[in-house]
């Protein structure tokens, strides 16, 4: 009994080779349909023992006739190509000459590129230069109000900025105070004071000394808004602004020249420190040997460049230069020459200088509320040209010691200096 289905047996299996067979024989030819000998049936004529040429839903294969190749009937794809490698006739590759189904790469359009990018680059910069504005007009602390001031002198041509330099000690630690020789005092007081006046002649850059002697005119208080009558009381210039801030020392300056002021800057001790240090320092030349413990003032005559702790002690040496005049000269050059610095392109275009520069100079100053940035870019273009010699630089002509020993202005070359000033004319009058 055998297990092959009904009508088979080991006898009647055949010949098969490759399927257990002890022949050697290979099957015939027609179970290897696409390998026969003779030639290849024509199209339409029957193969294979009269069967047709796509018999059995299989799909025509390539005949090897006699070793060679025929080519299967016409209308008929194998689904092999006759070497033709991706698309290019031959065996050839893409790219190559003659290739029909692939363009040559256009040359690149090098203006349309050049204005793309130009595009981009003046996109970014405007970008970058509305919010750097943006940014640093949002810093200004704009804490004074000019429109407190009373029976103020009309004004004339150009500008005039009042620059304070108070010994204001807000936002120091102990050990900032300590370094820097601030001491503790409570309050603020003015340390220095400048009138800068911009105009078509070149810009002047004045220095007012504190110990002037001023009359304190009628004023409204800048919290109060009391009024206060005019008494004739004279007093040191500086007394005014510790007697009622920013808002009378402008009244008293203006009721004192008959100048004008337009934008007030204030800056105090850290601040200042702060802005030479953010700049890399600014070059100096020491015209000489300076000691001072009330200072800390401690510096060799010849050009050097001075840190922030150094700058400060040298613009508030007072006493080892024998008079508040001989200070306030050197106050006038170490400004303009910070000035100078802060405008240079190293400064400008390099924005880990600029930018931190900025920071610091912007939180520390207090200016008008009328002030904007143009106006303090304006004040800074002025004072760099006053250190390129563009400008002129001296101070409030002094005539002498009044009789309670402050500074007295020579009244008369002080009326042509502010007449010259109101009309924008060259400055002809010379200070001490």
């Amino acid at each position: 009994m055998n297990n092959w289905p009904e009508g088979w047996s080991d006898d009647n299996r055949g010949n098969r080779y490759g399927r257990g067979s002890s022949s050697a024989q290979p099957e015939s030819a027609r179970v290897m349909r696409q390998v026969r000998r003779g030639p290849a049936p024509s199209p339409g004529q029957a193969g294979y023992g009269g069967a047709p040429p796509y018999g059995g839903g299989v799909p025509q294969q390539p005949s090897y006739v006699d070793g060679g190749y025929a080519e299967p009937p016409s209308g008929y794809d194998s689904g092999y190509n006759t070497g033709q490698v991706y698309g290019a006739p031959g065996g050839r590759g893409p790219g190559d000459p003659g290739d029909g189904m692939y363009e040559p790469r256009p040359a690149p359009n090098w203006r349309r590129r050049i204005k793309v990018t130009a595009i981009t680059v003046a996109t970014v910069l405007l970008v970058t230069t509305v919010g750097t504005y943006f940014w640093a007009d949002s810093k200004l602390n704009r804490d004074v109000d000019l429109s407190k001031v009373i029976e103020r002198p009309e004004a004339g041509e150009g500008t005039n900025y009042l620059i304070v330099g108070s010994d204001s000690r807000a936002g120091m630690s102990a050990e900032e105070k300590k370094k820097l020789h601030t001491g503790s005092a409570a309050g603020k007081r003015t340390d220095s004071m400048m009138i800068l006046h911009t105009g078509g002649n070149g810009p002047t850059l004045i220095s007012l000394p504190r110990d002037s002697n001023v009359t304190i005119p009628s004023f409204k208080g800048s919290d109060s808004g009391k009024f206060y009558p005019a008494t004739g009381r004279q007093v040191k210039l500086n007394a005014a602004y510790a007697e009622d801030g920013p808002e009378l020392l402008v009244r008293t300056v203006e009721a004192n020249t008959g100048l004008h002021i337009d934008h007030y800057v204030e800056i105090g001790f850290g601040g200042f420190a702060n802005i030479v240090d953010a700049v890399g320092g600014v070059e100096m030349d020491i015209p000489q040997d300076i000691k001072d413990t009330k200072s800390g003032a401690d510096l060799k005559k010849g050009k050097q460049t001075l840190n922030g702790e150094q700058a400060l002690a040298f613009v508030r040496t007072r006493y080892a230069l024998g008079s508040d005049l001989n200070r306030t000269k050197n106050q006038q050059k170490f400004l303009s020459a910070l000035a100078n610095q802060v405008a240079t392109p190293s400064t400008i275009l390099n924005p880990f200088r600029l930018y931190p520069t900025m920071g610091a100079g912007l939180d520390s100053l207090v200016v008008d509320k009328d002030m904007g940035l143009f106006d303090l870019a304006s004040m800074f273009w002025a004072m760099k040209g006053v250190s390129g010699g563009d400008g002129k630089s001296m101070n409030m002509p002094i005539a002498g010691s009044s009789p309670n020993g402050n500074l007295q202005w020579d009244t008369a070359k002080v009326k042509t200096l502010v007449n010259q000033l109101k009309n924008d004319e060259t400055v002809t009058v010379s200070g001490n």
